[in-house]
């Protein structure tokens, strides 16, 4: 049973960091730019996942790793060899899709063999390899049932298998999960991640569930219109997101267009085009007053209270007008008196929730709201 990558994978033969990088990489269909100018730097070993909308770019962008579409402009390498005249079946690379592509007359074992008899390996090889593959996402006994009597997160480890026994130096997710029931799909998510832990292989996964891309990966590039937006890990997407667009993304959160009216070595002062005056905290001085500027906070960083808290920024009075009990959480729409809405989210944890329409003030700290050029 092999147990880390260096198991799985003959030697690098350099010293690249990067498993995959794309350079100034365009694609066009029909007339339409698919992917515009996206340049990425995937680090060996690591969990990349590419996040965005439908219609982003973001499953292009796989496809031209894999081989399986030509860029029109730029160059794709992996381990630092140009890709540009390998087809797919050459590339050191196998995909996982959504919807398994698993030939459902074969047998489990047979499936994951197929790509080995292809490539004329012997007969005594690929039996250990398949075992291997097997033992390794725990599918031993089922090696000569068919893709028909197996459920979908078992079907799910099949195609891993099949992309693993072929010891890829970089293994695609095209939205892995996307076929699962939510309570599968969560426990397939730890799955990966251990997997993905034990094997050291670089995995790069393209989907467009924020949760899932914030709770796998080691860094995420998040896409729009064919364009990315901003990388970084996971906590930088969230709490640092660089656009309107990342922070409306990434998450839930209030989005507030205002003008800064002053600005200061570590805060901004900003009114909105509704009236409210906006203290925000900002680690970088902004050039002037009067830039237009977007104000995001996140709902679990706003506070409620039915009493006027005493010095405390960013502080208004509302009324509460929906609420919806989520379990763990409460989820609260506040409407001011500016016609602002804001949403709030807070943990369950008192028991008791206010009465709809009741007079309330929400409130947040400078630390807790960053400005955002506007776009």
């Amino acid at each position: 049973m092999f147990q880390t990558a260096a198991h799985i994978l003959d030697e690098k033969q350099n010293d690249n960091p990067f498993d995959v990088e794309l350079r100034k990489v365009f694609k066009v269909f029909d007339g339409e730019t698919a992917v515009r100018g996206v340049d990425l730097e995937i680090r060996a070993g690591e969990f990349f996942s590419i996040l965005g909308p439908s219609g982003c770019g973001k499953t292009t962008t796989l496809r031209l790793i894999g081989g399986f579409d030509t860029p029109e402009a730029g160059e794709v390498l992996i381990r630092g060899k140009s890709m540009t005249q390998v087809p797919p079946y050459q590339r050191p690379v196998n995909t996982v899709f959504q919807s398994y592509a698993l030939f459902n007359h074969m047998t489990i074992a047979q499936n994951i063999a197929f790509g080995l008899k292809i490539k004329r390996l012997g007969k005594a090889e690929i039996e250990d390899r398949v075992t291997e593959a097997l033992q390794l996402v725990k599918m031993e006994s089922f090696a000569h049932r068919f893709p028909s009597q197996l459920s979908g997160g078992q079907q799910q480890r099949v195609a891993l298998a099949r992309a693993l026994v072929n010891r890829p130096a970089v293994v695609l997710l095209d939205e892995p999960l996307g076929a699962l029931d939510l309570k599968l799909r969560k426990q397939m998510q730890v799955e990966l991640s251990s997997l993905h832990q034990d094997l050291g292989l670089t995995f790069v996964m393209v989907t467009h569930d924020q949760e899932e891309a914030l709770s796998l990966s080691d860094r995420i590039a998040v896409m729009h219109e064919g364009r990315i937006e901003q990388v970084g890990s996971p906590t930088q997407i969230y709490e640092r997101p660089r656009t309107p667009f990342v922070a409306d993304f990434i998450g839930d959160t209030n989005l507030l267009q205002g003008k800064i009216e002053a600005a200061f070595p570590e805060a901004l002062q900003v009114r909105t085009g509704s009236g409210l005056k906006l203290v925000v905290n900002t680690p970088e001085p902004w050039s002037h007053s009067g830039t237009q500027v977007v104000i995001s906070v996140r709902p679990e960083k706003i506070h409620l209270s039915l009493y006027p808290p005493s010095d405390v920024a960013n502080c208004f009075e509302g009324r509460l007008k929906n609420i919806m009990y989520m379990g763990t959480h409460v989820h609260y729409r506040v409407e001011l008196p500016s016609g602002d809405n804001l949403t709030v989210r807070q943990p369950n944890t008192k028991g008791g929730l206010p009465d709809q329409d009741t007079p309330i003030y929400v409130h947040w700290s400078p630390t807790d709201c960053i400005a955002l050029v506007a776009s």
